[in-house]
C-alpha cells in the first residue's frame, strides 16, 4: 500500500513561491505563458500543503530555513482542517479551471488534468458533513477508527520521521507533543459531532480503536514510548536538558486527559453502535460510496460493474492457480482451502519469535537488493534513493495494514521504507513474501516513489500527490513484471504467491462493493476471504475491517493493474517492433501519479508519436 502526502493553507504569491521552490526545468519559460501560470499554481498549492501538513514538510525534509517553524507543528485536526492536505487544491480550483489546457503541451497538459481531477473529487468529498481526509489522505467516513485519528499516526511519526540532532529539534518535539494532545481533543469533538449525525463506526471497529487507545494511554511517565524516543535521541546527540521531564508532563497531563476523553467517547459510542459495515447506511451514504469508488479507481465504474469484474477475475485466477497447487500435491478442496493448507505447512514458516522476525526482515532486504540489481535491464530511469524494509511498530501492528510503503525525503537523507506487519509471522509463508516485496519495494512502490521523487523535471506537487489506482495498480504491475522477467523460474511456489496476491486483490473488489452496497456482513466478508483466497483468519479480519473504514480503497489495486496492463498490451500490439518496454515505463512513471483516465491519454499520445 502506498502512502502519499499525509495532509495544507497559507498560500504564497506566485513570485515568492517560485523562488522558494525553484523547480528545475522551469528556467526559460515565458513569465506569462500558460505553462508558467500553471506551474506557479502548482507551486502555490504545494507550499500550501506543506503549511497545512507540517508532517509532510518533515517527511520530505522541507521543514528547514524559512519553513523551520513547521517542525514545531502538526496538522490542524479541528473542523476547519477537515479536508486535510487537499484544502489548497480546493482553494486554487477556480484558478486552475481558468488555465487553457489547449495551450499546454505533452506532460504539462496531463499535469493540469491530474490536479483538476483531484480538485473535482475533493470538491465532492467536501460536500459531506462528516468524516474528512483521514489515514493516507483518503476520504473516510470516520474520524476515529483503528486506522484513523491522531492517536494512531502521530506516535510513529514522531519516532520515525521527526529527526532530533539539535536542541531546536528537541524543543520542536516537545511542541509537537502539545499539538498531539490538542489534535486528540479535536478528534474527539469531531467524532462526537459526527455521531450526532448518525455516523458511528461498527462495534468491532470501535473495539479495536478502544484497545489501541488504551494501549497508548497505558504508556506513562518515563516508560512511555513518546518519552523514551525523545530521551534516547537527545542522549545520543548529547543535547543537554531535562527532556524526559518535559515530555512526561505532557504525556501524563494534557495527552492523558485527551486520551481519557477519547476512551470515554468510544465507550459511549459502542453502547449504541451496530454491526452494519456499509457506507451506504450513512447519511447520503450511497453517494458517499460512489464518490469513494470514483476517487480510488479513477474510473466511472458503478459498484455493480466493479463487483462483476471482481467475481469474474476471482474465477479466472482460481483456474490458473489450480494446476500449480496440484503439482504441490494439493488436489482436494477449493483453491482457497488448498492455499490455506500450503500456507500452514511448517517448511514455509518463520518462527513466530523475535529472531524469526529479524530473519524474515533480513531475507526481504536481501531479496530486494537482488531484484534492484536487475532493474537496469527493464528501466531507462534508475533511481538512486535509499530503500529499506522494516517492521510495523508493534504498538500499532494490531490495527495496521499487512504492509505499506513510506516515501523517502527529497534530499535522500531518509530512505523510502517498506513496513511489514509482523504481528504473527505465520501469516507470511515464504512462498508469499517475494510477491509482497515486489509490490511494496522493487519494482513496486519504493522504486516508483524514488523514481518520481528524484526527478527534478516533475513539479514538486506532482511528485508528492497520490492517485490510488495509479499507485496500487503499479504495485500489482510490478508483481507481474517480476514474474515476466523470470523471478520464479527456479521457485514455482513463488508464482503461487503471485497468483494468490492477484486473487486477493480481485476478491477485494467483490468484498468492498459487497460490504458497502450489497448488504454483506463483516462475517460473510471474512468467510469469503478465507474460502476463496486462502487468507488466514487474522489477516482476513484485519483486511475486511480496513475496507470498512476506507470505502472504495480496496478496489484500486486490481482495477488499476487491469488498466496499466491493458494500456501496455494495446501499445505493444499497435507498435509491434517499435514497442520499447523501457520507454513505456518512462512514459508511465515520469509524470508522477495520475488518474487512469489521464494515463490513457498520455499513453495514446506516446503511441501516436511513435507511429509517426
Amino acid at each position: 500500500m502506498t502512502m502519499p502526502l499525509d495532509r495544507r493553507q497559507f498560500l504564497l504569491g506566485s513570485a515568492a513561491t517560485a523562488g522558494a521552490l525553484a523547480i528545475p526545468g522551469c528556467a526559460g519559460l515565458e513569465p506569462r505563458s500558460e505553462t508558467a501560470a500553471a506551474r506557479s499554481l502548482y507551486d502555490s498549492i504545494f507550499e500550501g500543503m506543506l503549511r497545512t501538513s507540517p508532517e509532510t514538510a518533515t517527511s520530505l525534509g522541507l521543514d528547514t530555513g524559512e519553513r523551520a517553524y513547521l517542525k514545531r507543528r502538526l496538522s490542524d485536526a479541528s473542523p476547519a482542517g477537515k479536508m486535510g492536505v487537499y484544502q489548497p487544491v480546493l482553494d486554487h480550483l477556480p484558478s486552475l479551471r481558468q488555465i487553457d489546457r489547449n495551450r499546454l503541451q505533452g506532460r504539462e497538459r496531463a499535469w493540469l488534468d491530474t490536479v483538476l481531477w483531484l480538485g473535482e473529487r475533493m470538491s465532492e468529498a467536501a460536500t459531506f458533513g462528516y468524516g474528512g481526509i483521514g489515514g493516507y489522505s483518503y476520504p473516510v467516513p470516520y474520524v476515529l477508527s483503528q486506522l484513523t485519528g491522531a492517536y494512531q499516526s502521530v506516535p510513529d511519526f514522531l519516532d520515525s520521521q521527526h529527526g532530533i540532532e539539535t536542541r531546536e529539534d528537541a524543543e520542536a518535539y516537545i511542541a509537537r507533543l502539545e499539538d498531539f494532545a490538542r489534535n486528540v481533543h479535536f478528534d474527539v469533538e469531531r467524532a462526537r459531532a459526527d455521531a450526532g449525525r448518525g455516523v458511528v463506526p461498527p462495534t468491532y471497529i470501535l473495539d479495536k480503536a478502544l484497545t489501541q487507545t488504551r494501549n497508548l494511554r497505558g504508556e506513562r511517565g518515563a516508560e512511555s514510548g513518546l518519552v523514551r524516543s525523545l530521551a534516547r535521541r537527545t542522549a545520543e546527540h548529547n543535547i543537554a536538558g531535562d527532556w524526559s521531564r518535559q515530555a512526561e508532563a505532557i504525556v501524563d497531563g494534557r495527552l492523558a486527559g485527551a486520551l481519557d476523553r477519547q476512551i470515554a467517547l468510544l465507550t459511549e459510542l459502542r453502547r449504541g453502535a451496530g454491526a452494519d459495515p456499509a457506507a451506504s447506511r450513512l447519511p447520503d451514504g450511497e453517494r458517499f460510496y460512489a464518490m469513494c469508488l470514483r476517487y480510488h479507481t479513477s474510473t466511472g465504474l458503478t459498484p455493480d460493474e466493479a463487483h462483476e469484474i471482481g467475481l469474474r477475475q476471482v474465477a479466472e485466477l482460481q483456474a490458473e492457480a489450480d494446476p500449480l497447487l496440484r503439482r504441490e500435491g494439493l488436489t482436494q478442496g477449493s483453491v482457497g482451502a488448498r492455499l490455506t493448507e500450503l500456507g500452514r505447512q511448517e517448511r514455509w514458516l518463520y518462527p513466530n519469535t523475535d529472531p524469526g522476525r529479524q530473519q524474515l526482515i533480513a531475507d526481504l532486504n536481501r531479496h530486494m537488493e537482488a531484484i534492484r540489481a536487475r532493474m537496469p535491464e527493464f528501466f531507462n530511469t534508475i533511481p538512486t534513493g535509499g530503500m529499506v524494509i522494516r517492521r510495523v511498530p508493534p504498538a500499532i501492528e494490531a490495527g495496521a495494514p499487512r504492509g505499506y510503503a513510506q516515501g523517502g525525503s527529497l534530499d535522500g537523507s531518509r530512505p523510502g521504507t517498506f513496513y511489514i506487519n509482523l504481528v504473527d509471522t505465520r501469516i507470511w509463508p515464504r512462498w508469499a513474501l517475494p510477491t509482497l516485496n515486489h509490490h511494496e519495494s522493487v519494482p513496486g512502490h519504493l522504486w516508483q516513489g524514488a523514481t518520481v521523487l528524484g526527478n527534478g523535471g516533475i513539479p514538486l506537487l506532482h511528485r508528492n500527490i497520490g492517485v490510488p489506482a495509479f499507485g496500487e495498480g503499479w504495485g500489482l504491475y510490478a508483481e507481474q513484471l517480476a514474474d515476466e522477467i523470470g523471478t520464479y523460474a527456479d521457485f514455482p511456489q513463488g508464482r503461487i504467491g503471485m497468483l494468490q496476491s492477484f486473487l486477493y486483490r480481485a476478491a477485494r473488489i467483490v468484498l468492498d462493493t459487497g460490504l458497502h452496497m450489497r448488504g454483506w456482513s463483516r462475517e460473510r466478508a471474512i468467510a469469503y476471504f478465507t474460502e476463496q483466497v486462502g487468507l488466514d483468519p487474522i489477516s482476513a479480519t484485519s483486511e475486511v475491517e480496513r475496507y470498512i473504514v476506507w470505502p472504495g480503497q480496496a478496489c484500486s489495486y486490481k482495477i488499476g493493474h487491469n488498466e496499466i496492463i491493458r494500456l501496455r498490451e494495446d501499445a505493444r500490439m499497435r507498435l509491434g517492433d517499435r514497442f520499447d518496454l523501457k520507454a513505456f515505463h518512462d512514459i508511465v512513471l515520469l509524470g508522477g501519479d495520475m488518474p487512469l483516465e489521464v494515463l490513457a491519454t498520455v499513453v495514446e499520445d506516446w503511441v501516436r508519436e511513435r507511429l509517426g
